[in-house]
């Protein structure tokens, strides 16, 4: 039982001796030196880049890809584009008192400052005179494929609030919108 003792102790004194004598300010020998699997040779972000033709081309995202999280709009940002989408484009949301409640829960947040409370034109920026000549919602024709399109690209002075709303975010403000018109009919 000593006899194992005494070669287990040796064995760790050993093995602390090889340990601690390795220098560790020095690498250790490299086989295949300066090849890229030990030491690959960086690139600054926009540079040139010898592995590309024109140098930026795995910068750019691959064509007719789409972005995550992003669902793609096929109307123009264009009058022709707002036409179309007035006449054809459709909620996919249903209609129910959960989609108002958030509509007009987003609405305040993101509308009635410039378009008020009721959707008359009379928001606090209007009365302030910071903007003129916003609609009442009363006086447009407007459908809510016009109303969503006008969301997504602006439309005059206003501008696209696509960033700030996910899409059914926007379409539950069309719902709130087109209550508002009722009511102001």
């Amino acid at each position: 039982m000593k006899l194992l003792s005494k070669y287990s102790i040796l064995f760790l004194i050993a093995l602390s001796l090889l340990i601690s004598c390795k220098d560790k300010r020095n690498p250790n020998y490299q086989y295949m030196a300066n090849k890229d699997m030990y030491q690959s040779s960086g690139y600054e972000t926009y540079s040139k880049n010898p592995v590309f033709k024109d140098s930026i081309s795995a910068q750019k995202p691959v064509v007719h890809s789409i972005a995550r999280g992003k669902i793609p709009y096929e109307y123009p940002d264009s009058e022709l584009g707002y036409e179309s989408a007035k006449k054809n484009l459709k909620s996919p949301i249903v209609k129910d008192d959960k989609n108002l409640a958030q509509g007009k829960y987003l609405f305040e947040i993101y509308c009635s400052t410039c378009h008020g409370i009721k959707g008359d034109g009379q928001g606090v920026l209007s009365q302030r005179e910071k903007f003129l000549g916003i609609p009442n919602y009363k006086d447009r024709q407007i459908t809510e494929g016009s109303i969503y399109h006008v969301i997504m690209y602006g439309r005059n002075l206003m501008g696209s609030h696509a960033s700030q709303l996910r899409e059914n975010e926007r379409w539950q403000i069309v719902q709130y919108v087109e209550k508002l018109k009722s009511e102001l009919q």
